[in-house]
């Protein structure tokens, strides 16, 4: 199981993956009507929408942060907290700059 592992790049890849998770599921809770690909062309287009469900998204990671923190697992939980980060900074980046 991946909770036994310490390892940073595990962190990183699963910070990294896991809010693909919350963007399917924001997709199925609330935009299940469109197509996948029409929801993505709907996200460009809104840059408000993309940055509420990047947000979202990383709910995903703050609850794997939190299952690998209290596992005491603190190299993965210091990955997933840089890409945690990266996510961030590139809804900074698509919100203000894009």
């Amino acid at each position: 199981m991946f909770l036994t592992k310490d390892n940073l790049i595990l962190g990183v890849v699963l910070g990294i993956l896991a809010p693909f998770l919350g963007l399917l599921g924001f997709y199925f809770g609330k935009f299940s009507a469109l197509s996948f690909t029409d929801f993505l062309h709907f996200l460009a287009i809104y840059k408000t929408l993309f940055t509420s469900v990047i947000s979202v998204s990383l709910i995903v990671n703050a609850g794997i942060f939190t299952l690998y923190i209290n596992a005491r697992k603190d190299k993965t939980a210091r990955g997933i907290f840089a890409a945690t980060c990266m996510y961030a900074i590139v809804c900074i980046v698509v919100k203000f700059w894009v």
